[in-house]
């Protein structure tokens, strides 16, 4: 019995798919990329192959991520268009990650890939994760994991089963957006993490934003995060760096984080 390797998808499937993943129609999708409804009609079904300017039109209109730009390229006969380097390789893109998470002190900062990855982080952060058990604290360092595994970041959570629920929605958010597999196997490790135990401790910023509320040995930490994401990105690599810094919720936190700064001397 002889077994065969599987057809790779036609570009009509992909883009079909990644129309119907954002939910878009093909008139509307048609009418924002400039392409008659019939013209993308013959193309999902394979009647047309589309033409690399029109790949781009349709990518661009659906929010393909870079990564999977280029096998939509590859399944039309097209060499790939964008190139994916390592962040070490990105000259001005590095310079400007470390410029961000140097200049964030003394509050924490981390750069991640699409599936929380750790790329770098500023010492403010590498002071909290100082701790974290031998397993997760190899490379490559899984923000999430090191976050909401049992023996990670997690027992220290006053908010944790808050924190976790939203940490949770964000991955199945970013899993909607890049239909990545690997995604969805670390999706499936920490669901099945365990719900920590007790009820979340009170606190938090009125009802403007639910903060991180960490114990440590200066006290408990209350802290918003932000996302920042490269505008144009053209690399694959590029398109997939996000930058979470981290601030003081309150003036406990800001006056606790600056004395850790200054106990490094």
């Amino acid at each position: 019995m002889t077994t065969t390797a599987s057809a790779a998808p036609a570009v009509g499937d992909l883009l079909r798919t990644w129309r119907q993943r954002r939910r878009r129609s093909q008139l509307d999708l048609a009418g924002a990329a400039d392409v008659s409804t019939r013209h993308l009609s013959f193309i999902e079904t394979g009647r047309s192959t589309p033409s690399r300017d029109m790949i781009q039109r349709l990518c661009d209109e659906l929010d393909v991520p870079l990564r999977e730009r280029n096998e939509v390229y590859l399944a039309a006969g097209f060499a790939p268009v964008h190139r994916r380097r390592p962040l070490a390789e990105l000259g001005p893109v590095l310079e400007a990650v470390d410029a961000v998470l140097a200049g964030h002190e003394p509050n924490p900062a981390v750069a991640v890939d699409a599936r929380w990855d750790m790329l770098g982080a500023n010492r403010a952060m590498e002071r909290f994760l100082a701790d974290i058990p031998p397993p997760l604290a190899e490379p490559p360092v899984n923000m999430l994991r090191v976050t909401l595994h049992p023996d990670g970041l997690v027992a220290r959570l006053r908010n944790g089963r808050q924190w976790r629920a939203h940490a949770l929605r964000r991955v199945r958010r970013q899993l909607e957006r890049t239909a990545d597999p690997q995604l969805a196997a670390l999706l499936a490790e920490l669901t099945a993490y365990p719900v920590p135990d007790g009820e979340d401790a009170p606190g938090g910023v009125g009802d403007v934003v639910a903060p991180m509320r960490l114990a440590t040995d200066a006290g408990d930490l209350s802290l918003l995060y932000t996302v920042t994401v490269f505008g144009s990105p053209r690399d694959v690599t590029v398109d997939e760096v996000a930058i979470e810094t981290f601030f003081p919720a309150d003036a406990a936190t800001r006056a606790a984080l600056t004395a850790l700064a200054a106990s490094d001397g």
